[in-house]
Parts: structure tokens; sequence; C-alpha cells
């Protein structure tokens, strides 16, 4: 199942519309999976992201791409304030995120992916999804990770870093790292910035954060 709130009451995200998928599009493969610190496993979101699993909120893939192609044109909207890219665990339903990104085009969405994409069919469709303005960021686990994915050229690239990072800073391979800004700045959210929905070089630092930064930490160390 998936979910579209229309209208996040997130302070950090800000009033855009933000998706819900299930959990079993998360891959297994990811480190924060499981008990390792995924911010969206604690708190209100994560029984939110619960009943959207079990099937008591939202919508079959079908109708939420109807919902997505049915937002205004121009607007700014986040793909996955929990879950991953269309697809059981590590793979990519290829077919569906081309969906997703035919229902998209015309908006200005953006989402975050710990797939590790395996297959060339997966990554050329991360690619066309950005070609077409749905912006996937891949997801690194930490700054040596990030010029991993940088170093695959199919889309840009996010990190995390260590909870008390507040400064840009580089990756190990001199890439350029700004830390998002809707980290360190109150008057700030994804709604009034849109750098993750931006094709760029430059890598976003996301500071672990959450009740579980302590276990992030240790990955984004």
């Amino acid at each position: 199942m998936f979910h579209l709130t229309i209208k996040s009451r997130n302070q950090k995200t800000g009033p855009i519309p933000v998706s819900t998928s299930t959990a079993i599009t998360c891959p297994v493969s990811c480190p924060f999976n499981n008990g390792g610190g995924c911010y969206a496993a604690y708190g209100p979101l994560a029984l939110f992201w619960a009943k959207v699993t079990s099937g008591e909120s939202g919508d079959d893939f079908d109708q939420f791409c109807r919902q997505i192609a049915a937002l205004p044109d121009g607007q700014l909207w986040r793909h996955n304030q929990a879950g991953d890219l269309p697809g059981e665990g590590d793979a990519v339903d290829v077919k569906a995120l081309r969906k997703l990104a035919k229902a998209s085009k015309g908006k200005r969405g953006f989402t975050y992916t710990h797939k590790p994409l395996r297959r060339k069919a997966e990554r050329q469709a991360v690619a066309d999804a950005c070609a077409s303005g749905l912006v996937i960021n891949l997801s690194g686990n930490n700054l040596d990770h990030a010029d991993k994915l940088a170093a695959l050229g199919i889309a840009p690239v996010v990190a995390v870093v260590p909870s008390d990072t507040t400064e840009n800073t580089k990756t190990p391979q001199g890439r350029k790292v700004v830390i998002c800004p809707a980290t360190i700045r109150d008057d700030i959210s994804c709604a009034t910035c849109g750098l993750c929905a931006r094709m760029r070089d430059a890598i976003v630092g996301f500071p672990a954060h959450g009740p579980g930064k302590k276990k992030a930490d240790k990955v984004a160390a």
C-alpha cells in the first residue's frame, strides 16, 4: 500500500505533499533497517507506517499514481517519508518506477533510495526518472559510500553523517558535502529549500537524528 498526505505537518518537510510506502519496499541490505537506527522506525511516523504496511491506510499503487498525476504542475512533493522505491526488498520494480515517474512528470518530485541497484535495468530506470523530473537521491550510509554512489553517475547523492556535523565538508575523494539546511536552521524546510529536488554535483549530508541516532552514528562513522 501507498499513502499520499496532501499537506505534511512535519516542520522539517514543510506543508508539501509527502508519501509513505509499505515497509516491504525497504531493502534488507540497508544497514539502518531492522533496528539499525532508521528515523522512521520510531514515534508517530512508525505507527502510521505500520498502518500503511498492514493495509489499514493507503491505496494500491495504481491509485497512488493517479493521485500523484493529479497534483498541480510544478508542485514540490516528497516520495517516501518512510519506505523506498517500488519493489520488494533489495529489488526495484522497474516497470512500477517508470509508471511513477510518468505520473510525476511536470511536478517537482524527489525521493531517496537505499536500494543497492545491482541490475543495469534498475540503474537506468533511476537515471530516466531523474531526467523526467522525479529526482531520486542515492542514499549513502556514510561519506565513503557516497563517493561510490556518486561514481555511478546516474543520480544525485545524499549521505548520513555523524550527528554532531554542522558545517559543510568533503568526502574522502574530495566531493563537496552540503549539510541539509533544514537540519541546522529552524527557518528552512524542504518546502522552502528544494535542494534534494535538483540535479546537482554536491552531496547533501544528513546528520544522524531521531531516537536511533546512536545506532545511525555508528554507520555514519
